[in-house]
């Protein structure tokens, strides 16, 4: 078994899986889709970040891949439907980072609220400007939240502390947390806001959700930040509002294109304004997140090859069974009616016997896994393999005492 990962990814991960047998190649940046379909050549499981794509393309060209593991929360830089087709496991980090995200988002409403990076600028230029104008406290200010999840739920409390008052806004129906308030529309929420940060997840119709109407509806000299996913905010309709004072202020960790290694060159149409923060989409890069991040993803992705569990699996029904019998056979297939009755089948007509079964579905696909009273057999996953509805078979690591 062999895994490739990419994006400077954290040792933990390289550790987890040598220690459950897997060899591991490590590469520091991100690679375009023929790169990657070259790469995988010989590769069992993928890990990447943000910046390595996994088209439909590169699911169908390595049909060998077992999974990937996005060393990150979002998932939108593969086609989730493909690998499922493919029956390609797909796992991420969706609570990881969130206390890092969270502390970028305080540091950088209290930089916005007090113009530190202004004030930087001087003073590395030789120039002594003090002065109180524009700077305020955050206490007592409210701050907007447009996505109530983890990240935006735990932000929630800690600006709370800070002694903000704190409105949300979700598609969901969240409970609120201490004495947060639910705004019933978003344009509720940024009439009254004098901050709005954007949680929201990565889906399709995401994108360009926080445009021209959006800021024009923001409470005048209001913040905004966004540390989600750069395709949800109009950068240009920013920039104007940006120069026109009707924002005051604004911090962007992600960006609609960003460059695929450190050290590139990097330009954006809100570089050069005041009180303007703008980082490398770094919302998750601290050592203690990276490091949990690549010891939860790099375990899901072992349990998956080795056990055949997709708990948490983004993609995949979700089927989690304890070892037991002599071997594991793990069958993915197209979720009609009458496949479990023809594996069980197959297994009747070659005299073994099931000790354990377990079957789930998730959408198109259908995932059953069984315990067998006897070794697997070769023949036995040829003739599951043979079946019309299958997409994936294969035998497991054998439970161990």
């Amino acid at each position: 078994m062999k895994a490739l990962l990419l994006e400077n990814i954290h040792e933990s991960a390289v550790t987890v899986m040598k220690d459950r047998g897997i060899d591991v190649e490590t590469r520091s940046g991100a690679l375009s889709e023929s790169e990657l379909i070259d790469a995988l050549q010989g590769v069992d499981l993928l890990g990447i970040r943000s910046a390595t794509y996994v088209t439909s393309a590169v699911v169908q060209a390595c049909p060998w891949l077992k999974g990937v593991g996005a060393f990150c929360i979002g998932t939108n830089q593969i086609d989730l439907s493909a690998a499922a087709e493919a029956g390609l496991a797909v796992f991420n980090a969706p609570y990881s980072n969130t206390r890092s995200v969270v502390e970028l988002v305080i540091a950088e409403i209290i930089s916005l609220a007090r113009h530190m990076t202004d004030h930087n600028r001087n003073m590395q230029n030789g120039v002594w400007v003090k002065t109180a104008a524009g700077s305020h406290e955050v206490r007592g200010r409210t701050l907007g939240i447009v996505g109530y999840g983890n990240i935006g739920a735990q932000l929630s409390v800690l600006a709370e502390s800070l002694g903000m008052r704190v409105v949300f806004y979700d598609i969901a129906d969240k409970l609120a947390l201490g004495n947060a308030h639910r705004c019933n529309t978003l344009e509720d929420l940024l009439a009254i806001s004098d901050v709005v940060t954007l949680h929201v997840d990565g889906r399709a119709q995401n994108k360009g959700f926080f445009g021209r109407d959006q800021i024009a509806a923001m409470k005048p000299r209001a913040f905004l930040l966004n540390l989600c996913r750069g395709f949800v905010v109009d950068h240009d309709a920013l920039r104007e509002a940006l120069l026109s004072g009707h924002v005051s202020g604004a911090a962007i960790d992600v960006f609609p294109s960003e460059p695929a290694n450190s050290g590139d060159p990097f330009t954006s149409q809100l570089q050069g304004i005041d009180n303007v923060i703008l980082t490398p989409h770094v919302g998750g890069s601290t050592q203690e997140a990276q490091k949990d991040i690549g010891h939860f993803v790099a375990g899901k992705l072992a349990d998956y090859v080795g056990y055949g569990t997709t708990t948490m699996s983004v993609n995949l029904p979700q089927v989690q069974m304890a070892p037991s019998g002599a071997g594991r056979i793990v069958h993915l297939h197209a979720n009609v009616p009458g496949v479990l009755a023809k594996v069980n089948t197959i297994f009747g007509t070659h005299n073994v016997n099931v000790e354990a079964q377990q079957l789930s579905t998730r959408g198109s696909v259908g995932y059953v896994v069984t315990d067998l009273g006897s070794v697997v057999q070769p023949e036995l996953l040829e003739e599951l393999q043979a079946l019309p509805e299958t997409i994936r078979v294969s035998a497991v690591a054998w439970p161990t005492a």
